[in-house]
């Protein structure tokens, strides 16, 4: 038994013997740092004969002493020590352990060689499209190279044509220059220089000298020869020298007559025919705009306009048809245009038939104030609008569309108070059929003649729905018969009229009155082309504090559909959301369709129309022209000219007091509305001026224009914000809320009627005659008389009468019944009486008593 030794020295133990260990171990030392050393064990198994009858491939494995793994045993001596004698044969050197793959390690392996094969075969398919791409590039380099060839030698060739002829243009100069020898000696030292291309010397051709040239003699030397060649340099020296003789002649001038020379010779000739151009010309534009669309100087057409006799600048503004006579005189032809063109083509082509599709009709529901418009309406629609209304009337359009057995209708509700006759207006114009709504317990009102009138206006049918057939006087029988004079004859009396007995609070015969409405409809054959640009009607706007500008409007061709560019009045915008009547969203709204429509700019005018237009840049356009038309609307009237009529008018309204007001309302038509019933307002000694309207809340700006103008605010379903209710209370400001519109009206007509002066309204008391005049001294004349008719007052007013003719009107100062002061005396007394600063009285005058009462005024 031999102890077997490393080769350190040290026994590792066990016995000796020639059978190959199924485990082999080494060992390996690992240094750290600050001296620290380890001995790591490793063991490495060998494969058996017989295990596993496959060729396996070796596999190469090394671990560390301090991460076991399995199949491996791994063992950590520390240094110096004697490590622990293996359990199995002496340990093998090499550290290898062959081992047999196992079946996931193979599918690996083949997933790992298919992938090698792909990349292989990707690689080489790049190769290929590689080099069929540096081919096709070394083609087209190849036809570019011979094209640039090409080139060049066109250029060669043109290069050599003009040097010919620029040699003959030198000689034709030398034969009209005379010679001599200064010339001769220039001409020589202009040799070489135009043979090297014709490079100047830098300090000659920068400055433009001219050269001096002297007379030298036909031997010279090196100082001549220099002094020759800086000759070409303007010196301070040189322009000094006194003996330098005259200047001769700049190269910049030799090379522009050798240019002219070089041109007469080849026969060319600068073009100088005149090119006439179409030039487009809108209703005015500056001198500069129009110089360059006819591609002329500016300063020929101020030139033209001189001779005409009319001065102006670049910058001055011509009309049309100055614009016109310029360009037709300079030879250009000239096609007007005007700025109203931008508007024209909005409508678009007219529809083709095929292209017509069926659409629902669109009703409005008109009628008197509080004949139960809305209220029908909600019995069709099962809603409870008018219940939400301030003071339970209509304020507002509402446009609403009900799915009925037979198809959809688009209703349309409109204020049935006389203060918002626009309103109904507007409501006529977009409606294809009108129903028309009387109350049979109280007939025919004012409102329903404008209705009436209105439907005629607009062309369309009238469908006559008779109200409130529930109520115990209710009579169709004299509906019927009031509506004759206005030319409306019922069926039932033999005309075409349509009418239908209702109940909006019972729900009577609803679904014959919409029966009778879609048979109108289909005798009206309503189409509509949806496959086209949405246009249509605003019904109403607003500006709602948390969505902005709100426009609700009726589609009447087209589809609108989210994201559409649009325009409305002088505001556009592109369309973020569609809304129905019931705050659904919606992604797209075709004919007859009632929307709420966001993503405006500004509100605006209800009874606009809306257009989509194909890009920003034409809404702008549109917009801008219509701006401008506005303004130019609203300054028309004070810009008037001035006639005999307008001056006295003027004259007369100069002495009228004006009622300043500001009103903020939630929609634009109730402000328009406001404003049209408060116009109303006043007579000849007052009227209501309206400062500004608008919709929106009121804002901080509101209160400074009111603040400068001395108005009254009112708000109408709006409120202050917190800036402008401290403004106005720093600045005194009244700021009024209304809900209600006639209350708003009401309101304002009792301010105004306070701004009047009073009524003076006199009242007969009594009659006295004077019987006797009486002088007292330190009274003055005192006179005796007897009331007889009536009774005379102390303090109250009194005319001295003489034969018929008021005398004399004052105040009774004295009223003396014997020596007593008394207040009145009654008729059939005598009395002493005395006047307030008047002593001329005589026997059997007449004096008359009377009271004057002021009364407040009210406007009508």
């Amino acid at each position: 038994m031999n102890d077997t030794t490393d080769k350190d020295g040290k026994k590792l133990g066990g016995t000796l013997t020639l059978k190959r260990p199924a485990v082999e171990q080494s060992r390996v030392k690992q240094s750290f740092s600050h001296g620290r050393t380890k001995t790591v064990v490793v063991e490495t198994k060998r494969k058996r004969f017989g295990e596993d009858t496959k060729p396996a491939a070796p596999v190469v494995e090394q671990r560390q002493g301090f991460q076991p793994k399995p199949k491996v045993a791994v063992q950590e001596a520390p240094a110096g020590s004697r490590p622990a004698a293996p359990a199995g044969p002496a340990p093998s050197r090499s550290g290898v352990v062959l081992r047999t793959l196992t079946a996931d390690e193979r599918e690996a392996r083949e997933r790992a060689l298919a992938d090698s094969r792909v990349r292989e075969a990707q690689e080489r398919k790049r190769q290929e499209e590689e080099l069929v791409r540096r081919k096709s590039q070394e083609e087209r380099d190849q036809v570019e190279r011979e094209a640039a060839a090409r080139r060049k030698a066109e250029d060669d060739a043109r290069h050599q044509v003009e040097e010919q002829g620029r040699r003959k243009a030198e000689e034709a100069a030398k034969k009209l220059t005379p010679r001599g020898p200064a010339r001769d000696e220039e001409e020589e030292a202009e040799a070489p220089r135009r043979s090297s291309g014709g490079v100047f010397r830098p300090g000659a051709s920068r400055l433009g000298a001219a050269r001096v040239v002297k007379p030298v003699a036909p031997t010279r030397s090196k100082a001549d020869i220099a002094k020759k060649e800086n000759r070409g340099r303007l010196t301070l020296a040189n322009a000094l020298d006194e003996e330098g003789g005259d200047r001769g002649r700049s190269i910049a001038a030799f090379r522009r007559r050798t240019e002219r020379l070089k041109n007469k010779a080849h026969g060319f000739q600068m073009p100088t025919e005149k090119v006439s151009r179409e030039i487009v010309i809108p209703e005015a534009l500056t001198i500069q705009e129009l110089s360059n669309r006819m591609a002329e100087r500016a300063v020929d057409i101020i030139k033209l306009l001189m001779k005409q006799g009319q001065m102006h600048t670049i910058n001055d503004v011509v009309d049309a048809d100055t614009a016109q006579l310029v360009a037709e005189e300079m030879g250009h032809k000239v096609k007007r245009v005007s700025e109203s063109d931008v508007v024209e083509s909005l409508d678009g082509d007219t529809d083709a038939p095929e292209n017509l599709k069926s659409r629902p009709p669109v009703v409005t529901i008109m009628g008197h104030v509080d004949h139960g418009k809305t209220s029908l309406l909600d019995a069709i629609r099962k809603t409870n609008v008018v219940s939400g209304e301030a003071g339970g009337i209509t304020q507002h359009i509402g446009a609403y569309q009900v799915n009925t057995p037979r198809g959809l209708i688009t209703f349309i509700d409109t204020p049935g108070h006389e203060a918002f006759t626009s309103m109904r207006a507007r409501g006529a114009k977009a409606t294809d059929i009108a129903v028309l709504v009387v109350a049979a317990d109280d007939g025919v009102k004012p409102q329903t003649v404008e209705s009436i009138n209105h439907a005629k206006a607009a062309e369309v049918p009238i469908i006559v729905a008779i109200n409130k057939m529930d109520k115990p006087g209710a009579n169709a029988t004299r509906v019927r018969t009031d509506l004759l004079q206005y030319d409306l004859v019922a069926e039932s009396m033999g005309g075409d009229v349509l009418d239908v007995e209702v109940s909006a609070l019972k729900g009577t015969n609803l679904d014959k009155l919409l029966e009778t409405i879609l048979l109108q409809a289909e005798v009206l054959d309503l189409k509509a082309n949806p496959d086209r640009e949405a246009g249509g009607l605003v019904v109403e706007a607003q500006l709602d504090k948390g969505r902005g500008p709100v426009a609700t409007v009726l589609v009447q061709r087209g589809t609108l559909k989210h994201g559409d560019i649009f325009v409305a009045g002088s505001a556009w915008g592109r369309v973020r959301a569609l809304v129905n009547e019931r705050g659904e969203m919606l992604k797209e709204a075709g004919p007859s369709v009632p929307v709420e429509v966001l993503g405006l700019n500004s509100a605006p005018e209800a009874g606009d129309r809306f257009d989509v237009v194909p890009n920003e840049a034409r809404a702008r356009e549109i917009t801008d022209y219509r701006e401008r038309q506005r303004r130019e609307k609203r300054g028309a009237g004070g810009a008037a000219r001035a006639s005999l009529e307008s001056m006295m008018s003027q004259m007369a309204q100069a002495g009228r007091k004006e009622f300043p007001i500001l009103v903020k309302a939630d929609v634009q038509g109730s402000a328009e509305a406001i404003v049209q019933a408060l116009e109303k307002i006043g007579n000849e000694e007052i009227r209501a001026r309206v400062v500004h309207y608008a919709v929106g809340g009121i804002s901080e700006s509101d209160i400074s224009l009111a603040a400068a103008s001395g108005a009254v605010v009112l708000g109408f379903n709006v409120r202050a914000n917190g800036q402008a209710r401290d403004a106005a209370q720093a600045q005194g400001i009244e700021v009024r809320y209304y809900n209600i519109i006639y209350d708003l009206v009401d309101d304002i007509k009792a301010a105004m009627a306070g701004q009047l002066a009073p009524e003076l309204r006199e009242t007969f008391i009594g009659n006295a005659r004077i019987l006797e005049v009486f002088n007292i001294t330190k009274v003055g004349k005192v006179a005796g008389c007897l009331v007889t008719e009536g009774k005379v007052e102390r303090g109250a007013k009194v005319r001295l009468i003489r034969d018929n003719v008021v005398i004399h009107e004052g105040t009774l100062s004295t009223l003396k019944r014997f020596k007593d002061e008394v207040r009145e005396v009654a008729s059939g007394t005598e009395c002493g009486m005395a006047f307030e600063n008047y002593q001329d009285m005589r026997k059997d005058d007449v004096i008359e008593c009377f009271r004057v009462e002021k009364v407040a005024r009210t406007l009508a």
